[in-house]
């Protein structure tokens, strides 16, 4: 997970380097910026994590900010911001699949923890 997290997190650079230098490319550009990098940190965080609690804390902080990044690729799409936005629907796909595995991961650190 850390590997694709990483990768992820690369992309979303890549997009953000993309948008225009306007006043909304420059807006959006930063939200993106700071929640889509945010879970590759916040995942290592979870590794590290102090206490169960303190676990799924992490991984729910990673899953807020990816559910987050999901929002502002789609506003760049519908805009668009970008000039191929067809280009987004990779990402997109992929940004649903990791909440997935956040959700699934939340709930199964939540099982173990009763």
């Amino acid at each position: 997970m850390e590997e694709r997290l990483l990768e992820y997190s690369v992309r979303i650079i890549k997009i953000v380097e993309q948008l225009p230098n306007t006043r909304a490319g420059n807006h959006v550009a930063g939200q993106l910026l700071r929640s889509g990098t945010s879970p590759y940190p916040n995942h290592g965080e979870a590794q590290a994590a102090e206490s169960p609690k303190d676990f799924i804390h992490k991984l729910r902080i990673s899953l807020k900010e990816l559910r987050e990044t999901k929002r502002w690729l789609k506003l760049i799409h519908c805009v668009p911001l970008i000039k191929k936005p067809e280009l987004l629907n990779d990402i997109l796909e992929e940004t649903e699949e990791l909440i997935k595995f956040f959700v699934t991961s939340i709930k199964t650190a939540e099982k173990r923890q009763k």
